[in-house]
């Protein structure tokens, strides 16, 4: 059994900075939290994770008495996790190393993990951008895009999504259980935040110029992209099953609507064309509430996401037995509906066919064999993600 050192027992807070090559402005960043510390009297440590600076990074932080925690994993997100994971603080605030942000002034963010908060987002909306500190590109579109999506596809309560100065308690952090490494650490922080229900707030916070002469790490249009990509994969249900859902209810509305015979609506007649991609878009739906399916059964077993009480309650009635069945029938359906297509055909003497009337059977029998053998597959192989593995 280990037990926590005097030091880290003592300490309360920890200020992290991610570091690439940071010289230049690396000092003042670690001389500002070191005066934050000693003002407000907190027993605290700075931590630079860093990711390989060959620029004298490391030594300058070691003169001043920050730790340095070498990082081989090349990342944004890598660096972060890194020190955080050697912080001996109870609170982590974290913050890039560029003199964007104010180190000085961290005590809104310490105030609000003191009261029980477990992330504590920055607002540089709400605390001010100064001239020149970030992109128009960044200001009026990137970031409140990102943002209202965000908020949209997660409920999540922060109105500046990509702050990069923030605060947690090293207990949420690791419940956090952080999978990224790049710039998509900061999303999947918020993300699992509001997913798992912890405790958000933000306070505002300013941005500064970079002060860094030679251009930032970052990449807008590249790390925007990621970011939304991001979001995308994280949320099954916009991403797949509502897409699939409306595309499934479209198909079988207009499929109703032509089985029976040719429809005339505005003056345009619609027949077994129409019908046909009514039946191609109940196919691809169906694909997609499948794919949310198991997108979202895998990404919880991986733990990207966290347990979902409504998928468990679904899985005690929908089982492989369950699927099993019901593709079975739809497979027998579609045999079925070919049967008769058949027998229409021998009315015929196996000439030629009336096509409008032929293709009313075949398309929805083509359709449940094809529901069908999906329906199949797709339960075999949530069954196997199902299964429960014990990981030495």
């Amino acid at each position: 059994m280990s037990t926590a050192s005097p030091e880290a027992s003592t300490t309360e807070l920890t200020i992290v900075m991610p570091c690439l090559n940071e010289a230049e402005t690396l000092e003042t960043c670690i001389r500002k939290a070191q005066g934050f510390l000693e003002r407000y009297g907190i027993a605290g440590e700075v931590i630079v994770g860093d990711n390989g600076s060959t620029d004298g990074s490391q030594a300058i932080a070691q003169r001043l008495g920050a730790r340095v925690v070498n990082i081989p994993t090349r990342g944004y997100g890598a660096a972060l996790y890194g020190a955080t994971l050697a912080a001996r603080g109870r609170y982590v605030i974290m913050g890039d190393s560029d003199d964007s942000y104010d180190f000085s002034n961290l005590m809104p963010f310490l105030e609000k993990l003191r009261a029980g908060y477990d992330l504590v987002m920055g607002n540089r909306f709400r605390g001010g951008i100064r001239p020149g500190a970030m992109p128009w590109k960044n200001r009026y579109i990137g970031n409140p895009v990102l943002t209202g999506i965000g908020r949209l596809l997660f409920r999540c309560p922060a109105g500046d999504f990509h702050c990069g100065l923030r605060g947690y308690s090293l207990t949420a952090f690791r419940r956090l259980d952080l999978r990224t490494t790049g710039m998509e650490f900061a999303s999947e922080m918020v993300i699992k935040a509001t997913l798992m229900g912890l405790r958000i707030t933000e306070v505002p916070t300013t941005l500064s110029p970079d002060g860094r002469s030679r251009p930032p790490h970052l990449r807008p249009w590249r790390d925007g992209w990621r970011h939304l990509r991001f979001m995308l994969l994280y949320s099954p249900r916009w991403l797949f099953l509502y897409p699939g859902l409306l595309l499934m209810a479209i198909g079988l509305v207009v499929g109703a609507w032509l089985l029976p015979g040719p429809q005339r609506l505005a003056g345009i007649v619609f027949d077994i064309h129409t019908l046909l991609y009514a039946a191609l878009a109940v196919l691809i739906g169906f694909q997609c509430v499948t794919f949310a399916l198991l997108a979202k059964v895998f990404a919880i077993n991986e733990g990207l996401l966290p347990e979902d009480s409504r998928l468990n309650h679904l899985f005690r009635y929908v089982t492989l037995e369950t699927g099993l069945v019901l593709g079975t029938l739809l497979v027998l359906g579609g045999l079925v509906g070919s049967i008769v297509a058949v027998a229409s055909w021998n009315e015929v003497d196996y000439g030629p066919l009336d096509a409008s009337r032929t293709l009313r059977l075949v398309i929805p029998a083509m359709l449940c064999l094809m529901l069908g053998c999906e329906t199949i597959l797709a339960s075999l192989f949530l069954s196997i993600l199902g299964l429960r593995i014990r990981r030495m």
